[in-house]
Parts: structure tokens; C-alpha cells; sequence
């Protein structure tokens, strides 16, 4: 009982301190995670855990998707929903149908995703060297 109560500390910790970029990497990895486990349940025929599994990861695309600035973020939010859109219908067709290749393509395009904002994060945090040094004679 303790324990489980010093991991939820512990994670909450690491929400409360993540920048908006490590929430992002964070609902991904939920997202991916949700993923893996629906496709345990459908390949070892447990329908709740395939839906309950499925059904949280469609959650989370659809906060990713509620989160989306469709101002201030133009082509690229335009695209991110468009991406969520599909992954988020591809889901539902796989839990409804039994089907893993479309939680094999979700997973595919979520982590795709999850290391382009794993790289802006870098970048954001650890500006390129060669852009600090000064250039040589």
C-alpha cells in the first residue's frame, strides 16, 4: 500500500514539474502504453482489457486534440488534429473490430510524433553549441 502511494507521488511530482513539451511526451507515452496493453488483451481474447485499454488511449488523443491552438499553431495544429483524427477513428475500428494492424499504425504515427517533441524539447532546453560559439577565423 505504501509503495503504491510513493508512485503516485512520485508521478504526480513529475506532472506538476514537467514543461507543457514533457506533458505533451507524457500523454504520448499513456497513449502508446494504453496501446501495447489493448493489443495484450485482444491477442490473449480478454475483450475488458482490450477495451478498457483501447478506450483510455482514445482519451488521451482526444485531450491531445483538445489541446491543439488552432490559431496560434496554423498548418502544423491543422495537421497534429488531422493526424489525431485518424488515429483516433483507426482505434475505434480496431477495438470494434478485433483488428491489431490499426493499434500497430496508431502506435507507428504517436511515436513518430512522441520524437519530433522529444527533439523540440531538446532543442528548447539545450540550445545547439555551434549556435553559442563564435564563429572561427
Amino acid at each position: 500500500m505504501a509503495h503504491g502511494r510513493f508512485v503516485q507521488e512520485y508521478q504526480k511530482g513529475a506532472v506538476n514539474g514537467a514543461s507543457p513539451l514533457q506533458l505533451v511526451i507524457m500523454l504520448y507515452d499513456g497513449a502508446i502504453r494504453f496501446m501495447e496493453a489493448g493489443k495484450f488483451g485482444m491477442e490473449h481474447k480478454d475483450l475488458e482489457i482490450q477495451n478498457k485499454n483501447l478506450q483510455k488511449a482514445q482519451r488521451i488523443v482526444m485531450e491531445l486534440m483538445s489541446c491543439l491552438d488552432m490559431e496560434k499553431g496554423g498548418e502544423i495544429a491543422k495537421n497534429l488534429l488531422a493526424l489525431y483524427t485518424y488515429v483516433l477513428n483507426e482505434l475505434v475500428e480496431a477495438n470494434v473490430g478485433d483488428r491489431r494492424e490499426p493499434i500497430d499504425r496508431c502506435i507507428k504515427i504517436l511515436a513518430d510524433l512522441r520524437e519530433s517533441w522529444v527533439e523540440v524539447d531538446k532543442m528548447t532546453r539545450f540550445p545547439a553549441t555551434a549556435q553559442e560559439a563564435p564563429l572561427a577565423a
